[in-house]
C-alpha cells in the first residue's frame, strides 16, 4: 500500500491543497500525525477536506488546545492568541472530529504518534540523544512522529542505544530495511527549518521504501487570509521564511 504522510498541517489549506496535487495518483491512504489546526487561517476547511479522503489521523497538541484539553497560558501570547481565534472559529461537527482522535495508532511494523512515543502529544524529539531515550517507549521497527515541524530521521546504530540523525534527501528512495528508525515527514503548514516549502511524506508498505518530499506554495495568499482574520502578524511573516 502507499501511504501519504502528513503532520501539522495547521490549518494551512493552501499548502495542504498544495501537497495533495503534488502526490495525486501516487498514494491509497493518509497517515496524519496531528495537528491539523492551530496558528492558520483554515481549521474548518482543512479539517473537512481530510475527512474527504481515506485516513487515519492522530491529536496534536494544537488540536487539544483547540479543545481546551491543554493549558494555554503555557503558551508564548501569539500561539494562545491563535488557539482562542480556533476555537471561536470550529465548527461543532469539526470540534467532534478532534475529539475522537487517538493519541498513538499501531499498524503492522509502524508505530504512530504526534510528538513521541513516551509523550505522544507534547515531547519535542529534536537530538539523537532525545530520540535515543525514546526508542524503548515503542515495539515496532519504526516509528513516524510530527510536531518539531523539522524533516529527520533518526537511526537506532546500536545495541547499547547510539542514535544518529540523517537529514532528508527529498525524492530519494529511503530504504527502511528493519533498522529501528524515527521518521519525520516535516510540516505542511509551517516549516520549521529555514525553508518554506510544505514538507511531506511518501511510504511503500509493500518495498519498505519512504520519501520525503518538499513543495514550494502560495505563502502570500495565506498570510493575506491570516491577516484578515486578524491572527498574529509575526505567524504570517514566519511561513516566508520557515522558522
Amino acid at each position: 500500500m502507499r501511504i501519504l504522510i502528513i503532520s501539522d498541517i495547521h490549518a494551512n489549506l493552501t499548502a495542504f491543497q498544495t501537497i495533495l496535487d503534488h502526490a495525486k495518483g501516487q498514494w491509497d491512504y493518509v497517515w496524519c500525525l496531528g495537528d491539523v489546526v492551530g496558528y492558520g487561517p483554515d481549521p474548518n476547511e482543512c479539517v473537512e477536506l481530510l475527512q474527504t479522503m481515506p485516513h487515519l489521523c492522530l491529536a496534536g497538541n494544537h488540536d487539544w488546545a483547540a479543545l481546551g484539553r491543554l493549558d494555554i497560558r503555557t503558551f508564548n501570547p501569539d500561539a494562545r492568541r491563535a488557539v482562542e481565534w480556533t476555537m471561536e472559529t470550529l465548527k461543532p461537527e469539526n470540534i467532534a472530529f478532534l475529539e475522537a482522535l487517538p493519541v498513538t495508532f499501531v499498524i503492522g511494523e509502524y508505530t504512530l504518534v504526534h510528538a513521541s512515543p513516551r509523550e505522544p502529544v507534547w515531547e519535542y524529539i529534536l537530538e539523537p540523544l532525545v530520540a535515543a531515550l525514546n526508542f524503548p517507549h515503542f515495539e515496532t521497527p519504526y516509528c513516524f512522529v510530527g510536531h518539531t515541524h523539522q524533516p529527520v530521521i533518526y537511526e537506532l546504530i546500536s545495541d547499547n542505544g547510539d542514535t544518529r540523525a540523517r537529514e532528508p534527501r527529498y525524492g530519494e528512495p529511503h530504504a527502511l530495511n528493519g533498522q529501528r528508525q524515527i521518521i519525520n515527514p516535516g510540516s505542511i503548514g509551517q516549516p520549521r527549518d529555514q525553508n518554506p516549502n510544505a514538507a511531506y511524506g511518501m511510504l511503500d508498505t509493500e518495498s519498505g521504501i519512504f520519501e520525503h518530499r518538499r513543495i514550494p506554495y502560495d505563502i502570500p495568499d495565506v498570510q493575506k487570509r491570516m491577516r484578515a482574520a486578524g491572527l498574529p502578524e509575526r505567524l504570517a511573516t514566519r511561513l516566508e521564511h520557515g522558522w
